[in-house]
Parts: C-alpha cells; structure tokens; sequence
C-alpha cells in the first residue's frame, strides 16, 4: 500500500530550519558564512574569527577577536579528573567513540549541565569547543603510549591542537593548513549531524547531549568518513602513473570513488578550491609530493569522465592529503572533522534555542489496515 503523496527519501529538498549561519548554492557551487564566500574566509581568516562570526552573525572587530581569543584559549585544559578518565580508556577503542564518550562526560563535569538560557549555553559551548582538541589529542598520546602533552595557551587552537598531538609546535605551513581545514568544515547548512543536534536540543534537553549525538551522527561513513576513504584510495594505488587505470576500471565497474560528488554540491565544492593549493604546498614542504600527485592525477580521470555530470571533488578529497601531510592516522580524519563542526553544531543549537518549536514530523504509514488479530494457538 502506498500513499497518494509519497514521503520524499532522507527529507530531500525539506525545509526544517532558518538560519543565519551559512548559505549554500549547490548548482553554482556557492558555500557562504554569514554571506561571505568561504574562499575568502579559508585565505584571510582564522578559526577562531569564523567561530566568532557563526556565534555573533557578524565580523569581530581586534579587541572583540582578541578577547574571544582569550575565552577559547582558557577552556583549553580539562576538568579535574577528566585526563585520569582518558587513561582508563581502551587503548585500541575507536577515536569517534572516544569523542563521542569524552564529550558526553564532559556534562558530570558542569556543575549546572542542564541550563540552556543563552549565557549558559554560550558558556558551554565554548567550553565543548576548547577542551574537544585536548581530548583527542590527549587519548591519541595515551593510546601510543606517549607522555601527555598539555595545552599551551600562547597557542592558537590549530597551532595548540597539533603541538599537543605531535609534542613539538607545528610549523607555519602545517598550522595554516589545519587553520583552513577547520574554517571549511565549521558549518555546513541543515546536514545530517547539524539536524541532529537542533532536533535534540528543541527538546529542550542539554548542549552536551546535543553535541553526542551530533557526534554519533556525523561518525556514520556516509556522513563524516570520506575522507578517510580517500585515503584508503590513495594508498591503494602504487604511484601517479598507476592511476588512470585504476580510476577507469573503477568507473567501468560502477564504484564509488571517495571525494567525489557531494549531496548538495552539483559544481566544485567551493570549500575544496584553496584547500587544494594548500594540500599541494604541505605535501612539498612534508616529503608528501607523490600522494599530491596521485590526487592530481585522480581528479585529472574524473575530470575526463564524470565532471559533465555535476561530479567534482568535495571538501574531502584535498582534506585526506592535508591531513596525512600534518601527520595525523587515519582514524583521527573524522574527529578532525567534528573538532571543527562542533563550532557550527554549537551555534545552531544557539539558534534553535533562541526561537524553538520541539520537532516532530509526521511518518506517512503504508502498511495494512483492518488486520483481523490471530489467537496465538492458531498461528
């Protein structure tokens, strides 16, 4: 049985919010925060300035940027106790599960978890924002056996994040990069893991809460784990020459190559312009040129074959290469993604907060009706 009007399929092309955060033009390949073109902001911003624009809805001027600076930067070091709970931890658990665990205890942490009133709220996601690179990179150490690294305030929160991964300051190509990364992944419009959040927090439940699920979400592989299998890709192929065989062969069989094509995104994801510059420089400077050159030589093929059908490289194809360059292992590619995106889970919750309706759509039910009930000795 099916109903006269059928349900679209994962919502598509529903409604289910207003925001002010970011814009997105998929046929013209247009991503906007606050209506300025991400490309700017990826070349002349920071994260930290583009936190501050999604929160506020405007550009901070020095003196406002300085002192959200200095906010984010003292919520760099855990809650008491919150480091021996990293050392009790599995050493071989899956990092999205570890954020996912950290984050929600994060909340037996606060001594008011419950309050969302719009100072509380900003309060508690910036602590959430601060402390989430701390965890990752603390659990990182913890599971290599390496000596924890504490923040360093004097830092920036890319520049902090890789200093406490790698215990040695990153240098200035490598932090620029991981800079950019985490202005493109900030927010994203209604997404999988963003709906999440706000559907959670119209309960009026709490930004801890909230930002789990958004994490359980954004873990799912057909969310946040692309580029994880980019690089799966690229290590799978010998050398640059090896390629367009590979690619074709994949494309005569019908599979999916990681990286490319988007859900929204029929031109090239905007987010993947300057990202693609930057991939290119940090190989060259990390000893990396031969992975570059497998990605330039993949979207040379895909090119050639599929870009007249809207597919392009997404946000994740250059990610994957950035990211291995910086140094991190595979498994850290998706809890990048969500040290990032908790800035713009965070202000949709603010948002959704500041004008909330509980959500609770309709199922259109398409099974029997009038089913006659069968005593059990019948059966």
């Amino acid at each position: 049985m099916t109903t006269a009007t059928a349900a679209p399929k994962g919502l598509e092309g529903i409604v289910a919010a207003e925001t002010e955060m970011s814009f997105i033009d998929g046929e013209k390949g247009v991503l906007e925060y606050v209506g300025i073109a991400i490309d700017d902001l990826a070349r002349h911003s920071c994260f930290e300035e583009v936190v501050y624009l999604l929160w506020n809805l405007k550009l901070p001027t020095v003196t406002e940027l300085d002192a959200f600076k200095a906010e984010l930067r003292g919520r760099y070091a855990l809650p008491h106790g919150m480091l021996e709970r990293i050392k009790r931890l599995p050493k071989d658990a899956e990092p999205m599960h570890v954020l996912r665990t950290l984050v929600s205890a994060l909340g037996m942490h606060d001594p008011d978890p419950n309050a969302i009133d719009p100072k509380a709220a900003r309060h508690k996601a910036l602590n959430i924002l601060g402390h989430t690179p701390t965890l990752i990179a603390m659990f990182d150490r913890h599971r290599k056996g390496e000596e924890i690294v504490h923040p360093d305030t004097s830092l920036s929160f890319a520049g902090n994040f890789l200093y406490m991964l790698n215990g040695e300051r990153p240098t200035e190509t490598m932090e620029r990069a991981f800079d950019a990364c985490m202005i493109l992944h900030a927010d994203h419009g209604l997404n999988n893991s963003t709906f999440t959040a706000r559907v959670v927090i119209s309960t009026l439940s709490d930004m801890y809460s909230a930002m789990t699920a958004a994490i359980g979400a954004l873990r799912g592989p057909l969310h946040g784990g692309a580029n994880e299998g980019v690089m799966h890709l690229l290590n799978d192929i010998a050398s640059p020459k090896d390629v367009p065989a590979r690619i074709e062969g994949m494309l005569e069989r019908k599979e999916k190559i990681m990286g490319f094509g988007h859900r929204v995104y029929k031109a090239y994801d905007p987010r993947a312009t300057y990202l693609k510059t930057l991939a290119k420089q940090l190989a060259e400077d990390t000893g990396n040129s031969a992975l570059y050159e497998k990605s330039s030589a993949i979207e040379k093929v895909m090119e050639a074959k599929v870009a007249a059908k809207g597919i392009y490289p997404n946000v994740d194809f250059y990610s994957a290469t950035t990211y291995h360059s910086i140094g991190l292992d595979l498994d850290l590619f998706t809890p990048m993604f969500a040290m990032s995106r908790v800035s713009g889970w965070a202000g949709h919750v603010l948002e959704q907060l500041a004008d909330n309706r509980l959500y609770r759509p309709k199922a259109a039910y398409i099974g029997p009706h009038g089913v006659a009930y069968t005593p059990i000795g019948e059966r």
